[in-house]
């Protein structure tokens, strides 16, 4: 049997560990594995570290074939080169974006010209306009395209301040919007956004959430020896956030309620991952000489479950402002390690009703530091609760975030379509 062909097109993709590379990299792992024929045009791996990670190199086109063992899966990649903002700013961002679409399209076209055809072609943003590269495969040798949403871009750069001149704003919502209305399939990752998606269209939107590996992620006893690996003793009570390191997440909070609970031996904060924000932080956290905060680097894949494991508590912030225009992606991993939570989210956001609806986790209005910090010492008493947190945590990952539910389900609903080939099991 012919083997359906996959044609993905994206900033980030496999070895970055976390975001938007992470569930690229896993969706066509697990696509190939199940006899599509999948190909990559992509970057070097780069996030969320800003900086291209050894032992590739950012220098010129090269193409790789991943392949498994014990079995006949085979992914082909095509790395471009881009320019790499050490510190992202907004237009540092927009030129990285330029530089993307421009090394990409020199790929897209060379495939194009050696009559390769694509069945499915996914493009998934942000950043929102390689969708047009996708729409260039289609309309010269078809297939159907399907842009994905992870995060609304063009909106968070505006309610984030990044960009504020209005007539470029309308000139990027009109953009966006053709893409919209040109591709086959849109999909998201949450209600929230799938609404506000909707709403520039009144075009059907495909849920297609992110998803935690739950026989790699899963709980482990014995947390009072796992913080003994981490420099930590077992009377410690460890407040977590791991993911990007970036504005949108207004971590500046976790600094300002270390300081407020600083007399407190027991509590330590620990902040792990990199990104533009977080230098930062660390002089913040300098500057009020807090010695119950400290800051790691990305863990290594092999222990991260036990790192994860290894914490009382997981924070999981965003600014008020953020609103539906994110998911936290870093929520399906805490929530497949049956991890309790504190969630900073608004009322009628998708964040706030999953965590409230399936009770996992502990929900705060947003950029609070003195609810944070009264929330954290009253959770000293609440060992029945939280236990009860982390079971439905678990709970709920193996019921709806196990990769080959979400999967199943979404290639399901494209296959039932009369817009798309039938594409094979």
């Amino acid at each position: 049997m012919k083997k359906e062909k996959i044609l993905l097109i994206s900033h980030n993709f496999l070895p970055e560990p976390t975001g938007i590379g992470k569930y690229n990299g896993e969706m066509i792992e697990w696509l190939a594995k199940r006899g599509y024929e999948c190909t990559v045009v992509t970057t070097f791996p780069y996030y969320p570290q800003w900086k291209v990670q050894a032992p590739y190199k950012n220098r010129w086109y090269t193409k790789e074939v991943i392949t498994y063992p014990n079995s006949d899966a085979a992914i082909t990649v095509y790395r471009c080169p881009s320019y790499i903002p050490a510190k992202p700013t907004g237009k540092r961002r927009m030129i990285q974006d330029i530089s993307f679409w421009f090394f990409k399209s020199w790929v897209v076209l060379k495939l194009l010209l050696t009559s390769q055809r694509f069945d499915l072609i996914f493009t998934v943003a942000p950043p929102f306009h390689l969708a047009y590269l996708g729409l260039l495969v289609k309309n010269y040798s078809g297939g159907k395209l399907l842009y994905h949403i992870q995060d609304l871009q063009i909106e968070a750069a505006q309610d984030l301040g990044m960009l504020s001149n209005n007539k470029l704003l309308d000139r990027l919502y009109n953009i966006e919007k053709n893409i919209l209305l040109k591709a086959d399939f849109v999909s998201s990752i949450s209600e929230g956004m799938i609404d506000k998606i909707r709403a520039k269209t009144n075009k059907d939107v495909l849920f297609f959430p992110n998803w935690a590996d739950t026989s790699f992620f899963f709980p482990v006893a014995g947390r009072e020896y796992l913080k003994k690996q981490w420099g930590y003793k077992e009377t410690d009570i460890i407040y977590l956030y791991s993911g990007a390191i970036g504005e949108k997440q207004g971590l500046e909070n976790v600094i300002y309620a270390a300081d407020i609970l600083r007399e407190d031996e027991n509590i330590n904060f620990v902040i792990c991952g990199s990104g533009p924000y977080k230098e930062k932080l660390i002089s913040l956290a300098k500057d009020k000489n807090l010695k119950n905060v400290n800051f790691l680097p990305v863990q290594d894949k092999e222990k991260f479950n036990e790192f994860l494991n290894m914490a009382d508590f997981h924070l999981v912030l965003q600014k008020a402002n953020a609103g539906d225009l994110v998911m936290p992606s870093k929520l399906t991993t805490i929530l497949a390690v049956g991890g309790a939570s504190i969630v900073t989210c608004s009322p009628g956001t998708s964040l706030h009703d999953v965590v409230d609806k399936y009770d996992v986790g502990y929900i705060i209005e947003p950029e609070d530091y003195h609810l944070l910090a009264r929330t954290i010492a009253d959770l000293r008493n609440s060992d029945a609760v939280t236990e009860l947190k982390r079971s439905n945590a678990r709970e709920y990952a193996l019921m709806y975030l196990n990769i080959d539910n979400v999967m199943n389900n979404f290639m399901q609903n494209i296959k039932s379509s009369n817009n798309v080939p039938q594409l094979i099991n």
